[in-house]
């Protein structure tokens, strides 16, 4: 029996219970890990409190982490006892160890820490689609993100750095604007003290971007959307602040012929090319020093609750992480 965290109905953070579990041997395309960490991600909260429905409870929640292959089921190939592995879905991982189906599961190169690893697979891919494919970041973009300082933020902003882009990050304190800015803005907001609307008017000299990045939600919207130029592009990838209810699509008319996208990653990394692809992006990246994982807080997995209240008061800046 080994120990994971499970939910038996919605509810806060005290809705997770430190539970054993026996995970039993993997079946045919199936692995066996023990995770040596774990990732922590918004979307665990969405599943904890049911605004994300799961299929049924009770549930191990949880999207990435990072670990070795205990064991292989019938017809895996390319993975064995002993491998490093990393993975960004399916549901699952605050658990010491799982089953997962192989498809789901990259190597992890010798050079990346499982730490890191487990902080950056889900933010990182992230990053990568909505910076690469959502809309093609390059030298002549200005784009803004919000919560520049969080975890998805982070990587993104290093990673548009490298791309040559001009970055205006939105932030919530004068700590976190600092971090944002070393990480590659090329001007940062602090929107508890300016009208980041008006801000970003400003500093594009009335023409606003090319893309807004926004994985807050309710908070942020429309006043997104004021931050574009005529036929902008509004990615709205997350709703940290609470759901956008009632979207008029007759405001992308009104402000300037928009285009807005509603993107999930495991869209882009459905099929197993584009997992491998979008992981060794990252991978590559990371490796060559143009994106540092921070990890910022560690937690014991058993002591999650404790991260997700944290995490939910915007206490925590870059990248979480539970050690089983």
């Amino acid at each position: 029996m080994v120990h994971a965290i499970r939910i038996h109905q919605y509810g806060g953070p005290e809705a997770m219970r430190w539970e054993a579990v026996d995970v039993g041997a993997p079946g045919p395309g199936e692995i066996r890990i023990r995770h040596h960490a774990v990732g922590l991600n918004y979307i665990d909260v969405y599943h904890r409190s049911g605004s994300y429905p799961l299929a049924a409870l009770p549930a191990v929640i949880g999207m990435e982490g990072a670990g070795e292959v205990l064991a292989v089921g019938a017809g895996v190939t390319g993975l064995e006892p002993g491998d490093r592995v990393a993975y960004a879905n399916p549901i699952g991982a605050y658990a010491e160890e799982r089953i997962i189906p192989a498809e789901r599961v990259v190597k992890l190169p010798d050079a990346i820490p499982y730490q890191t690893a487990a902080a950056m697979m889900l933010q990182g891919m992230t990053a990568e689609y909505l910076l690469l494919r959502t809309f093609k970041v390059g030298p002549e973009t200005t784009l803004l993100f919000h919560a520049a300082a969080g975890g998805v933020g982070l990587i993104a902003c290093q990673w548009a750095r490298h791309l040559g882009a001009t970055i205006i990050g939105t932030v919530g304190s004068d700590e976190k604007a600092e971090q944002a800015r070393a990480a590659g803005c090329t001007h940062v907001i602090n929107y508890r003290r300016e009208n980041f609307v008006e801000r970003v008017r400003e500093l594009t000299g009335g023409k606003g971007c090319d893309v807004v990045y926004d994985g807050i939600g309710k908070d942020t919207y429309p006043g997104s959307l004021d931050c574009l130029k005529p036929r902008g592009l509004w990615v709205s990838f997350g709703n940290a602040s609470g759901k956008i209810e009632g979207f008029d699509l007759g405001l992308l008319a009104t402000k300037g012929s928009l285009y807005a996208t509603r993107p999930t990653l495991f869209t882009y990394i459905a099929k197993r090319d584009e997992l491998v692809a979008s992981a060794n992006a990252l991978f590559d990246v990371v490796a060559r020093g143009i994106v540092t994982i921070n990890v910022n807080q560690t937690y014991p997995l058993s002591a999650a609750a404790d991260a997700h209240r944290d995490l939910e008061a915007r206490r925590t800046t870059g990248s979480t992480v539970l050690l089983p």
